[in-house]
């Protein structure tokens, strides 16, 4: 069993079909060797593609992962490394912070990309996104530091996060280069990425579109509420059918078998969950399947 790989984008990076999540790494109370461990196995299933944030865990995760790779620094040429900048938070580990907000300027973006650097203990990033769209974002100066870091080789590769079809549109209207991913939430309790024309535009660009949250922050497991129930009830009526697949692995497999190529991240730091997640890459999900989940989450029959 391994997870396959595909191409992000024409020209962009190759990344596992799934990735893992280290949102809630700080939370995971491993030592260094413990996720040093915990990164070989993800990487023997095939799961590659790393996603961070500069804020994860209060500024601290990238630190975390760094410390666990500088005890075997060859594994980063076996990893693709997403990371993020532009949300400010306000921090004992930032005390020139003075408020939560964005920032997309361009001195913010390199001095970011900078610490993450030291932080992951790496000379590159594959990816880096913009988590937020930014009101006050010039993307012309956005675009200048995309290309400050992309010729000294600091990131290889650009994305954003969150964003809606105009914000990606005015952004890549100002670079040579394409974007190559947007991060956003899909879940099968929160579709409004398939609707709101965010998916669509990622297929219409071919670029892989990147699913947050795609357990629902484990909503799907404990809402007591109607929409909860009968998901729960048809993810285990489907799992029957895929052969005993199990409530996560076939809310996962229902976001693969979108022909967006979405690539789900798995924030989980327990390695039985880590290699659910990896059986459910390999789901055969039939149309039929799918629209029944959808179904159920709309509560409603298809037009």
């Amino acid at each position: 069993m391994t997870v396959p790989q595909i191409d992000m984008a024409p020209g962009g990076p190759r990344v596992s079909r799934l990735a893992l999540g280290l949102w809630r790494l700080t939370n995971w109370d491993l030592s260094d060797e413990e996720l040093l461990a915990l990164l070989h196995e993800a990487l023997d299933l095939g799961i590659t593609t790393v996603d961070h944030a500069d804020i994860y865990g209060d500024y601290q995760a990238e630190e975390l992962f760094g410390r666990a790779l500088a005890l075997e620094p060859s594994l980063r040429d076996r990893m693709q490394i997403i990371t993020k900048c532009d949300v400010v938070l306000v921090s004992k580990r930032r005390p020139a912070h003075l408020s939560h907000h964005y920032d997309t300027g361009r001195e913010h973006i390199l001095a970011s990309v900078d610490n993450s650097l030291r932080a992951l203990h790496t000379d590159r990033v594959d990816v880096l996104l913009i988590p937020r769209p930014d009101p006050l974002m010039d993307a012309d100066e956005v675009a200048e530091a995309f290309g400050t870091l992309r010729q000294a080789g600091k990131v290889l590769h650009f994305g954003v996060s969150n964003f809606f079809p105009r914000h990606l549109e005015l952004l890549a209207s100002r670079l040579d280069f394409p974007l190559v991913t947007n991060q956003v939430e899909l879940s099968v309790m929160e579709m409004g990425a398939l609707h709101d024309g965010t998916i669509d535009q990622c297929q219409m660009l071919r670029i892989s579109p990147m699913a947050w949250s795609p357990l629902a922050r484990g909503r799907l497991f404990h809402a007591e509420s109607p929409k909860a129930e009968r998901l729960r009830s048809a993810l285990l009526a489907v799992g029957k059918e895929l052969g005993g697949a199990t409530i996560d692995q076939v809310a996962l497999a229902w976001i693969v078998r979108h022909p967006a190529r979405i690539v789900p991240i798995v924030g989980s730091g327990k390695l039985d969950r880590i290699r659910r997640a990896a059986a459910a890459a390999e789901l055969d999900m039939s149309r039929h399947q799918w629209f029944t989940i959808w179904t159920a989450s709309t509560g409603t029959e298809v037009p």
